[in-house]
């Protein structure tokens, strides 16, 4: 399988991970796992930021493949495949359908800063 179907790939495990966090039939160590690697996806933060040549992007190429796959092993493959069927269309053009998935996230991330903000003042 080469680049760009890894890429493609991801675009629908990604999506259906979520969509096992939220699932009855998920085991609570994959919900952990599901929980942790949504949100470094869709996390706006990396562990080696972006701007770094070549290292930059070494942890989008290796290290969420390898969440998404250690994730995927603790799913059971029935609620894996009901939800990445379930997860197709939530991409369409290059953009999420389902954009209200990403309000937690906002939410989160309005903690962080207010958190931040009070510890510096």
């Amino acid at each position: 399988m080469d680049l760009n179907a890894r890429a493609r790939k991801l675009k629908t495990d990604i999506p259906a991970l979520f969509l096992s966090l939220r699932d009855r039939d998920t085991p609570m160590p994959a919900k952990i796992f599901a929980g942790v690697t949504v949100a470094y996806a869709l996390s706006p933060v990396d562990l080696v930021p972006d701007f770094i040549p070549v290292l930059g992007y070494l942890d989008d190429v290796i290290l969420l493949p390898m969440l998404v796959a250690l994730t995927m092993k603790f799913i059971p493959n029935d609620v894996l495949e009901r939800n990445r069927k379930s997860a197709e269309g939530m991409w369409k053009d290059g953009k999420p359908q389902k954009w209200y998935y990403t309000i937690p996230i906002i939410f989160i991330w309005l903690i962080i800063i207010v958190l931040i903000l009070k510890a510096i003042v």
